[in-house]
């Protein structure tokens, strides 16, 4: 079931538009969270998996956990990356499951979309797609995936039952999801919902 906020979402997408598009193209320029090598190392991913990783593969990464923390994902599994940005958790997932598997990251920001089609190519994994699209509306067949990884995205969502929906659409039966992002510990009033600020800054 959706649930209706006083927001304006197309509003809010042009704006997260904005803010990963300048990610993407300038990873360095500085935002109100952490990006890169020194964030992977700060949220647990192992150092052997990483330090291998060319500038470009790593330079734009922007999450707030490691979803493989969870476990590693199997040989031969299909999964899907919720907001893969610009592709780090998709590529290592791609890693883990071989040749035989397969990963397709969603992200709805175009430029990052096209740097983590350019990472895949440069580690020559050909089982790493890309495709824009929004977590609501995932445009992935029913019951194609194994499991479902997420790095701090979900919670730039306003629909975050329809996110979740989603998800269970195109998990088989018995698949999983290894997820991490941000919650809020007490509600958020209708105001601080409809703030386009809250959500960005």
């Amino acid at each position: 079931m959706s649930i209706q906020i006083n927001l304006d979402v197309t509003q809010l997408r042009s704006a997260l538009y904005i803010e990963y598009a300048d990610v993407a193209a300038f990873p360095s320029k500085g935002f109100h969270f952490h990006t890169g090598r020194l964030l992977a190392d700060r949220l647990g991913y192992p150092a052997d998996r990483v330090a291998s990783l060319p500038d470009a593969v790593i330079e734009s990464f922007a999450g707030v956990g490691n979803p493989f923390s969870w476990g590693d994902l199997h040989e031969g599994e299909a999964v899907v990356d919720l907001g893969s940005g610009a592709g780090l958790d998709s590529l290592l997932a791609a890693q883990m499951v071989g040749l035989s598997g397969m990963v397709v990251g969603v992200d709805m920001t175009p430029d990052m979309v096209e740097k983590s089609t350019r990472n895949a190519a440069s580690l020559g994994l050909s089982n790493a797609a890309f495709r824009e699209g929004f977590l609501e509306a995932l445009p992935l067949p029913d019951a194609s995936a194994d499991v479902v990884i997420s790095n701090g995205v979900i919670n730039l969502c306003p629909d975050k039952a329809q996110v979740l929906s989603e998800a269970f659409r195109v998990l088989r039966p018995g698949g999983r999801m290894q997820v991490s992002d941000i919650v809020v510990s007490k509600p958020v009033d209708d105001e601080g919902k409809a703030d386009i600020a809250l959500w960005t800054g």
